[in-house]
Formats: structure tokens, C-alpha cells, sequence
């Protein structure tokens, strides 16, 4: 969520006090911790990152969603295009 927010708040497209107030939307959402990835993390997402041809940390995301079947959020088109051919989902 940093990667994103920080990304946003750098092209001007919300304020740092917009994203505070995200942040403290947040606090309130039920969000579960991933403690398998470590685990995955030096095989399963190296090998996405090379097959797809993305990074360490695009992959990451790919290899969770491919793990738990759960759809993939997110606006970056190349890791969309590895998400579709890997056969995952987009959050809609």
C-alpha cells in the first residue's frame, strides 16, 4: 500500500492529507497477513519473476494470488499481462 500511495501522492493525484485519510480508513479493514510467503519467496516468485519478466516485487504479488486463487488488484500493466496468462483474475 506504501508503494502505492506514495506513487499517487509523486504524480499529484492525491494530496499527503488524502492519504492519511486512507490510512486511517485502513486501520478499520480486516487485512490478513501472508506469513507463507517468506517461504515462497526465493522459488516460487523468482521463477514467476523470470517467466514473466517482471520483478521481485510484481511477482511477489502474482505468486499470492496464484497461491490462494484469490483475484489480483493492481494498475500495472505488465503485471496484468502476466496475471492473465498465468490465469489469474483481475479484481474488479
Amino acid at each position: 500500500m506504501a508503494n502505492v500511495i506514495a506513487k499517487a501522492e509523486e504524480k499529484a493525484l492525491v494530496t499527503e492529507a488524502r492519504s492519511g485519510a486512507f490510512l486511517e480508513m485502513l486501520e478499520d479493514v480486516d487485512i490478513e497477513v501472508d506469513t507463507a510467503s517468506f517461504a515462497h519467496a526465493l522459488s516460487d516468485t523468482l521463477q514467476l519473476a523470470r517467466r514473466y519478466k517482471l520483478s521481485a516485487y510484481d511477482a511477489s504479488y502474482l505468486e499470492l494470488a496464484l497461491r490462494t486463487g484469490l483475484p489480483l488488484a493492481t494498475l500495472d500493466e505488465d503485471l496484468q499481462k502476466a496475471a492473465r496468462k498465468a490465469g489469474v483474475k483481475k479484481f474488479a
